[in-house]
């Protein structure tokens, strides 16, 4: 090494106030928290099935936009199930939704509508989720 790179290096240590230091690590820990409660947590509102008489079958409209709409769907045990998803994300990530409990899957048309025919379930929590397992929701069967 010469002695002029010695004297001046390309790299070198700038001290930093101890605010700043605190500042920049809280920062970062925000926006940590941020993403994980972006992709890992609840969004969206409840929504419930419009059923009519006995056994009848019981229709939810989800609209796909940035998420489900509603995410979380209670429905009633015993009588027959139609989602139907309205995808207006173009979003390649939610142009399928997987509903795994119940081996099911079905690709959603952009600007358009699919309807995922269900059984009669059994009261508990059925968790779907778009292709990648990035956007999710919840169909909720309870027994009234």
């Amino acid at each position: 090494m010469s002695p002029m790179e010695m004297a001046d290096p390309a790299w070198r240590t700038i001290a930093q106030p101890v605010a700043v230091k605190v500042l920049v690590a809280l920062a970062g820990v925000g926006l940590i928290a941020l993403e994980l409660w972006w992709f890992l947590g609840r969004h969206g509102e409840t929504g419930s099935a419009a059923a009519t008489g006995d056994g009848a079958l019981q229709t939810v409209l989800i609209t796909v936009e940035g998420g489900y709409a509603p995410a979380r769907v209670r429905l009633r045990a015993g009588q027959p199930i139609r989602l139907v998803f309205h995808r207006l994300d173009p979003s390649a990530c939610v142009a399928k939704v997987i509903v795994p409990d119940l081996q099911r899957s079905l690709d959603l048309p952009l600007n358009g509508e699919a309807r995922l025919d269900l059984p009669a379930l059994a009261p508990g929590r059925y968790p779907f989720h778009c292709g990648m397992n990035m956007v999710r929701g919840e169909l909720e069967v309870v027994s009234e």
